[in-house]
């Protein structure tokens, strides 16, 4: 094994979050939805990737993690510290690829994929509700991907996530 591959996972430590700082030229931004799903992912699946840094914790990838940290209830559950790994770049131009690359490199979802996930999970019962929790979707968008009728997916939506008080006829006496 090449130990340069191996050498930033050798660093790995959790560290005081107010340690850590963002950069001054990260191009990436994240709309307000997308930053409560990846604290969503983080509630349900733990810390999966680390903070990468520079040796003074200069912020390479992993700002948006690094915002939501300091946010509740994730910064009382990791008591302020964030997970990070140390990456040395000869110079500045070495961390301005390195945050473009991890950003560019996450790739993006592709539509029949995405149909199929969301099928899958409709059929395995998940509401509308929850898929829209889990993967950070409005109804709008499970239904465009479910290719379900506008009708059977207002039934299911009905069905699966509200329950109604059972009606009573009042008549005047």
């Amino acid at each position: 094994m090449d130990n340069r591959l191996a050498a930033p996972l050798s660093t790995l430590q959790w560290v005081a979050r107010g340690r850590v700082k963002p950069n001054d030229y990260n191009p990436n931004k994240v709309s307000k939805q997308n930053l409560e799903l990846l604290k969503q992912s983080i509630l349900a699946n733990g810390w999966t990737l680390p903070i990468v840094v520079r040796p003074d914790f200069t912020i390479i990838d992993g700002f948006h993690r690094w915002t939501i940290a300091g946010e509740e209830p994730l910064l009382s559950m990791l008591e302020g510290k964030v997970p990070v790994v140390i990456v040395e770049h000869k110079d500045k131009a070495g961390n301005i690829y390195g945050t473009v690359t991890h950003n560019r490199a996450r790739g993006a979802h592709l539509l029949g994929p995405m149909k199929a996930i969301v099928k899958e999970l409709m059929a395995e019962g998940k509401s509308v509700k929850e898929i829209g929790k889990q993967l950070g979707m409005r109804p709008e968008e499970i239904f465009r991907l479910s290719e379900f009728s506008k009708e059977d997916f207002l039934k299911m939506m009905i069905t699966l996530e509200q329950e109604f008080s059972k009606a009573e006829f009042i008549t005047k006496i």
